[in-house]
């Protein structure tokens, strides 16, 4: 026997019986997002490496080491995209989408060479929002209020709210050089790792969850105490308006993000419930991004979350229930077996959101209605000779005790649609 090949570790199977809660969880997702005007795009999963270095930044972990990169058959070095932020300013600067405000919204996978654990994975799936052409800390107001939104409509409470500014680019200069100046005098107290981000990008020392490293972190600059003018008021005014809200959220000075591209607010939604991994969603403005990759200098805001970690947090709670098939069409004969199938496209050409399961590949009557009350579904709709002569089909309720009946087959559509409406509850 053959060996039986694996999916590649980090990277895992959504099966069916966990479906239910993916579609439940995206489409209420849909609803709040068309609820406030966002559109859907839909970008490549692959795009040029350098659409990544030049986004995310090339000292980062991402594109350092984490990044599934091939070079296409002419020589082009190719990603596997990593996030979705940098292919929508792509799209949007290539397509014009810029020419005023665009509020934009995509969902699919991400792909990132780390190492596998509870809430990270090497593909995982994301939900992200991009907001073009809108600088004032109002918009940022609206990214957070949608998300609070979406937890509310999926049904997850575990949640809080982290904030902090990283202030502009001159501004994260002067920080960075004061941090540098911290955290050299403090070397030997330094993990490996931020030993080598402190020659390379020393604010993500600071977002390190080495726990030798939290003092050592605890007395270092704050940003927040080198914004200028207008940076501090657009963040106490995004503050105002958190508290106005209703929203509590905590202002924590070390939430520096991974990514280079990030200047003033950004944030956080975290919940205790996943240990390590426990950011849900994650975000914050852009404002250079758009001109840095090509485009002409446009503000913009989003954010990002990750389904995996969401799903693992609502399955702790009341999971949907699959839908479940309606009727199991049984056919003997060979008649009523050429004739089935039809007969399943008329009744759903009537009734589109019927499930209905038609019988293939042969088989007894008793065989046939085994399988039947083992799909789960409500009604057995039974066609042999008899009844195809007739013109009637036997409906046979499986899930509570009742004789079989016949209906005509003209009035089958009927019958689904009055006396037994699809996936409801039979008395």
């Amino acid at each position: 026997m053959a060996q039986s090949i694996q999916a590649i570790r980090g990277m895992h199977d959504i099966l069916p019986q966990h479906i239910a809660l993916w579609q439940s969880l995206e489409d209420r997702a849909r609803a709040v997002l068309d609820g406030y005007g966002y559109r859907e795009i839909r970008t490549p999963l692959v795009e040029v490496t350098e659409l990544f270095k030049r986004s995310i930044g090339e000292v980062t972990d991402i594109v350092e080491k984490e990044m599934y990169s091939f070079d296409d058959r002419n020589g082009d070095s190719l990603s596997l995209r990593p996030e979705g932020t940098a292919s929508c300013v792509r799209a949007a600067i290539e397509h014009g989408l810029l020419s005023g405000p665009q509020r934009l919204w995509y969902r699919g996978p991400m792909f990132r060479r780390e190492r596998p654990q509870k809430g990270r994975y090497r593909q995982f799936h994301q939900i992200g929002v991009e907001v073009f052409g809108l600088e004032g800390p109002d918009i940022d107001l609206e990214v957070v209020l949608l998300t609070r939104r979406l937890w509310n409509a999926v049904g997850l409470g575990d949640l809080r709210l982290e904030i902090n500014s990283l202030g502009e680019g001159d501004e994260r200069a002067a920080f960075r050089s004061e941090l540098v100046h911290y955290l050299g005098g403090n070397l030997e107290r330094l993990d490996e790792d931020s030993r080598r981000r402190l020659e390379t990008n020393p604010l993500r020392v600071l977002d390190s969850k080495d726990p030798s490293m939290q003092e050592v972190i605890a007395g270092a600059p704050r940003i927040l105490d080198h914004l200028g003018n207008e940076s501090r008021a657009h963040f106490d005014r995004f503050c105002t308006g958190l508290g106005d809200a209703g929203i509590d959220y905590e202002i924590n000075p070390r939430l520096v993000r991974g990514l280079d591209y990030y200047n003033r607010t950004v944030f956080e939604w975290i919940t205790d419930s996943l240990g390590a991994q426990g950011t849900v969603c994650a975000g914050g403005r852009y404002d250079a991004l758009v001109a840095q990759l090509g485009g002409r200098p446009t503000p913009a805001v989003g954010f990002a979350l990750g389904l995996e970690r969401m799903v693992s947090m609502l399955e702790a709670g009341a999971l949907p229930s699959e839908r479940g098939l309606d009727a199991y069409l049984v056919a003997v004969g060979d008649g009523p077996q050429g004739k089935a199938l039809l007969i399943a496209e008329a009744l759903r050409d009537a009734l589109p959101e019927l499930q209905l399961l038609c019988h293939c590949g042969g088989g007894s009557f008793k065989s046939q209605f085994k399988k039947a009350d083992r799909s789960g579904a409500r009604y057995a709709l039974v066609i042999g000779e008899a009844e195809l002569e007739r013109g009637v089909v036997g409906v046979k309720p499986l899930r509570r005790e009742a004789e079989q009946t016949e209906v005509a087959l003209e009035e089958l559509a009927a019958f689904f649609a009055t006396k037994a409406e699809p996936n409801s509850d039979d008395k």
